[in-house]
């Protein structure tokens, strides 16, 4: 069975962590980096356009007793308690307890699904697990995707206490354009604004930096789940003279506007469509890709994913060039990368670690039986693969023996020995937290960027499978394992920090600069300064 770690809701709908919005770095969502997004859109709206619709009734307002979502939380908790592996790891028992209470007496009336979903992200946020996240039903992700919803109407990149404007979803807007400055939104301060939406987002540990960025891919999905949407919002912004001013920007109303459908269908029946052929090599090249830069004797390999991708191939050919082309400067580009398979993040640094290395100190779950398993799924699977890999140690736990014991040697043939260069941000989490855990340290890899989403002590994840509660439908990913890669560290709670810090800013969004990569190519050229 793959060893996956990635993140189960990640571009799957409508949840409490998924990006909808390609928002790469600080640009503008363009084609590189909406890729990955518009052919999850693609596929899934013919998926959904050539079958029966299961869910063809669904009504998203229809409300659900609050004795059947009580019974529903209850329910979770129940699963929670019985094989989370890390339940207490950074928010002790009785603080859950006090969580879990005030959610349950906070169900004193009928709610709508999505009403419910938000209470149990909370409650779930408050674990401080990022492999615990929480997503909609089946149903509700149908009908989102069947059925444009209303939204408020700018897209913003978020960090600290700053809010900067990507882009608007209002075609005729003129005020706020790439690069301004937010000060307030609704009267309400930029924290503000940002803590109520942190409530709904599950990280490892106490990091802010993953929720900014998931923010950052979809800031009006995370503003519904805080506040209520109105016809027009009052924004505080400062204007291109440093001039503070304020304006009412209308609710974006994306099911009033046809234009673009009937322009996109008039496209479509002018342009031949893509083969299956060029459909797969577009989607691998949104999963990975390579640049080569000659004027600054790199090359850049962007890394989106360790799952699927053909990345075994990948790997294989690009190493293998890199040596033809006598390359002695790597840029590595983890920035979208939530994760994957463990195995194929460990694969991958096999050509650049330098000494044997392990997945884990750690890798153990708190038992082998699913309890309550006709609620989970897939638990066959799951419990089947738990009984031939895991064996019953002294402290009780379940361990998973090959990736507490298995060493992987570095290769031989095409492994890397010049300058790599990481690029990390709050999205770099999972099987690519690990990634640069196994590499950082190493005299020739400089690790760049923002700290990571994922923890720097460890996470729980390896198998995710996931509860349905029975009569809300609400879905929550339940991990498996605790996940500790090197039990000497601190566990401090944080993210992994970079060997040098490149933040976001105001003036290089407005200037579609990418200023990781930009300081990256500077330090390339100081260090060739030196060594000539």
């Amino acid at each position: 069975m793959p060893i996956d770690m990635q993140m189960k809701n990640s571009g799957r709908g409508y949840s409490a962590n998924t990006p909808v919005f390609g928002c790469h770095e600080n640009r503008m969502p363009g084609f590189k980096n909406m890729r990955s997004f518009f052919f999850t859109i693609v596929i899934s709206s013919l998926l959904v356009s050539c079958s029966a619709s299961k869910y063809a009734s669904y009504n998203p307002s229809g409300k659900i007793s609050a004795q059947k979502l009580k019974d529903d939380f209850v329910l979770l908790k129940k699963i929670l308690e019985a094989n989370h592996p890390s339940l207490y790891w950074y928010t002790p028992k009785d603080s859950v307890d006090w969580y879990f209470n005030e959610t349950l007496q906070s169900i004193n009336d009928s709610m709508t699904e999505m009403q419910f979903k938000n209470k149990v992200a909370w409650f779930i946020s408050k674990l401080s697990c990022g492999h615990t996240s929480v997503r909609p039903s089946k149903a509700y992700s149908e009908y989102v995707l069947k059925n444009r919803q209303n939204r408020f109407p700018l897209l913003l990149k978020a960090w600290d206490d700053s809010l900067v404007v990507l882009g608007s979803l209002n075609k005729n807007d003129t005020v706020f354009k790439r690069g301004t400055i937010i000060t307030s939104i609704e009267n309400f301060s930029n924290r503000f604004v940002l803590d109520s939406m942190f409530r709904f987002i599950s990280t490892d540990g106490y990091s802010n930096n993953f929720k900014n960025q998931a923010i950052s891919f979809n800031f009006p999905l995370y503003y519904s789940f805080a506040f209520p949407l109105k016809d027009s919002f009052l924004i505080r912004y400062i204007d291109a003279s440093g001039t503070q001013k304020e304006k009412y920007v209308s609710l974006n109303k994306p099911a009033t506007d046809t234009s673009k459908e009937n322009a996109a269908k008039q496209i479509a029946n002018n342009i031949r469509q893509p083969t299956r052929k060029e459909i797969k090599a577009m989607m691998l090249l949104s999963q990975r890709s390579m640049i080569y830069d000659s004027s600054n004797h790199l090359a850049y390999m962007r890394v989106a994913t360790f799952s699927g991708g053909n990345l075994r191939r990948f790997f294989r050919e690009s190493f293998a060039e890199l040596k033809e082309k006598n390359i002695s400067n790597l840029v590595i580009d983890l920035r979208e990368n939530s994760g994957g398979n463990i195995n194929m993040s460990a694969l991958f640094a096999r050509y650049i670690k330098d000494t044997p290395f392990h997945v884990a100190d750690t890798a153990a779950a708190v038992s082998r039986s699913l309890h309550y398993s006709k609620y989970i799924y897939p638990s066959m699977l799951y419990r089947l693969a738990m009984r031939f890999t895991t064996s019953k140690k002294a402290d009780g736990k379940f361990h998973f023996n090959e990736l507490e014991h298995r060493y992987f040697k570095p290769y031989s043939s095409n492994h890397f020995n010049g300058n790599i260069y990481i690029i990390q941000g709050g999205y770099t989490f999972s099987a690519a937290a690990m990634f640069v855990l196994y590499v950082k340290g190493q005299k020739n890899v400089t690790v760049t960027g923002e700290e990571t989403g994922g923890g720097n002590y460890g996470t729980s994840a390896v198998h995710l499978p996931e509860i349905i509660l029975p009569n809300s439908k609400v879905r929550v990913v339940l991990p498996l394992y605790r996940l500790v890669p090197d039990k000497t560290k601190i566990k401090n709670g944080r993210g992994i920090i970079p060997d040098i810090y490149i933040p976001p800013s105001s003036f290089d969004i407005r200037n579609s600069i990418d200023p990781k990569l930009q300081k990256v190519k500077e330090l390339i050229q100081q260090h060739a300064a030196v060594t000539n």
